[in-house]
C-alpha cells in the first residue's frame, strides 16, 4: 500500500511538472520545483521498494530460492484445499521468494499409499522441507519417522495428528509441527448459529431440536470435533436435542446431496436442522432441501464450515443459515512461515492454531469481499 501511495505521488508530481511546463516562461521556476519534487518522490519510492524487498527477505530468513519444498495435498478436488494450496503456492513464491520450480505440489488422490509414495520420493530427491495434508492423519507417526530419519522437517496442515503424536514431537525434539484451526471452535460456532435463530432451532415448537448430521471422514479429528461440539453448544445452552441421523459424507457434495435427500424423504418436516461438517456437503444438502420444497431459515436450518464463496453468498441470500470461515489465507501463510523457520534452524512449537470466524448474515458480505 505504501509503495502504491509513493507511485501515486510520483505520478502526480510528474503530471504537475508537465502541466506547468506547458504554461510557458512565467512558470519556469515552478516547473523546476515540480520536476525536483517528482525526482525526490521517485527516489523515495525506490528506497521504500528496496526496503520492502529487504524486509521480505529477512522475514524469509534470507534467500530461499534454491530451497526445495515438497507439498502433498490429500486430494486436489476438495474445494477448500484448492483455495488453500493456491494461496500457499502464491505466498511461497511471490512473498517468500521460493523459486516456482522448487515448489512442487502433488495430489494425494485420497489414497494414503499414493501419498506415502510421493513423500518417499520427496525424501529420495532430498527436498529441504515438506508441507503435508495427510489423507489419513493416523499415518503421521510413520511419516514423521521417515522424515526424521532423512533429516527433513515437516509441517502438517489441515488434518491434525493426535495429541500423543504432537507431544512426541516436543519430547523427542522432532522437527515437525501442525498448522490448523481448532475444530472444536468451528463446531461450537455452528451450534451458536443455530442458537442465534429466533426459535433456537426449534422450528416446530416441540421443545427439542431434531437434526441430521452429515459428517466428513469420521477418522478425521476435524470431523469428530465439529460433530461433537456443534451439538454440545446446544446442550450446554440447555436445549434438548434429537439426532435423527448421522452419516458420513466424506466431505463430498454429491454424497451429502444423496444423504440429505434420503433423510428428507424418511423424516420429512421432523428435520429442523442439518449440520454439515463442511460447506461442500452443505451445498449438496441445499440441493436436496430445495428439491423437497423446503426453505432454509423458514422451515429448516442449514450450517456448514469453510466459508466457500458460494456458501457465503448463500448466507447472504438466505439459503444457508451460517458457515464458519476456515481462514485458508492465514493458515497457508503460517504453514509457509513455519517451513521457513525450520530451514533457518529456529525453534517451532508443535502446534500453531489459527482462529475460525463465525459467518452469519451480519458479516457475510464482509467475508465475501475478503474472499474475492
Amino acid at each position: 500500500m505504501r509503495l502504491f501511495k509513493k507511485a501515486t505521488a510520483v505520478a502526480m508530481a510528474s503530471v504537475m511538472a508537465l502541466s506547468l511546463a506547458a504554461c510557458g516562461g512565467g512558470a519556469k521556476e515552478t516547473t523546476a520545483a515540480a520536476t525536483q519534487a517528482a525526482t525526490e518522490a521517485a527516489s523515495e519510492a525506490a528506497t521504500e521498494a528496496a526496503e520492502a524487498a529487504t524486509e521480505a527477505a529477512e522475514a524469509a530468513g534470507g534467500d530461499v530460492s534454491s530451497k526445495k519444498i515438497g507439498v502433498s495435498i490429500y486430494k486436489f478436488d476438495d474445494n477448500f484445499m484448492t483455495l488453500y494450496r493456491t494461496e500457499l503456492e502464491r505466498y511461497l513464491t511471490e512473498e517468500l521468494g521460493f523459486a516456482k520450480e522448487n515448489v512442487v505440489i502433488q495430489d494425494g488422490k485420497g489414497d494414503q499409499a499414493e501419498q506415502t509414495n510421493q513423500i518417499q520420493n520427496f525424501i529420495t530427491q532430498k527436498y529441504d522441507v515438506l508441507i503435508l495434508n495427510l489423507v489419513q492423519a493416523s499415518s503421521a507417526p510413520e511419516i514423521t519417522d521417515m522424515c526424521k530419519e532423512a533429516g527433513i522437517p515437516v509441517v502438517y496442515i489441515n488434518r491434525e495428528p493426535d495429541a500423543a503424536e504432537e507431544e512426541r514431537w516436543a519430547s523427542e525434539s522432532i522437527q515437525a509441527t501442525y498448522v490448523g484451526c481448532d475444530a472444536r471452535q468451528s463446531g461450537t460456532f455452528q451450534g451458536e448459529e443455530i442458537l442465534e435463530t429466533a426459535n433456537k432451532g426449534d422450528i416446530n415448537g416441540d421443545g427439542k431440536v431434531s437434526y441430521i448430521m452429515i459428517q466428513g471422514d469420521p477418522e478425521n479429528v476435524d470431523a469428530q470435533y465439529r460433530t461433537e461440539f456443534s451439538v454440545k453448544a446446544l446442550t450446554d445452552a440447555g436445549v434438548e436435542v434429537e439426532e435423527l441421523l448421522m452419516q458420513r459424507g466424506d466431505w463430498d457434495q454429491a454424497k451429502a446431496q444423496q444423504i440429505a435427500q434420503d433423510a428428507l424423504n424418511q423424516y420429512g418436516d421432523k428435520i429442523e436442522v442439518i449440520f454439515c461438517n463442511n460447506d461442500a456437503m452443505a451445498l449438496g444438502a441445499l440441493q436436496s432441501i430445495e428439491a423437497a420444497g423446503r426453505k432454509v431459515n423458514e422451515d429448516i436450518y442449514l450450517v456448514g464450515v469453510d466459508a466457500l464463496t458460494e456458501a457465503v453468498q448463500n448466507v447472504i441470500d438466505g439459503k444457508q443459515t451460517g458457515t464458519v470461515f476456515n481462514d485458508h489465507f492465514a493458515q497457508a501463510k503460517s504453514a509457509a512461515d513455519m517451513a521457513v523457520k525450520f530451514l533457518n534452524g529456529e525453534a517451532v512449537d508443535p502446534v500453531n492454531m489459527v482462529d475460525y470466524t463465525k459467518v452469519t448474515g451480519d458479516n457475510a458480505q464482509q467475508i465475501l469481499d475478503q474472499l474475492k
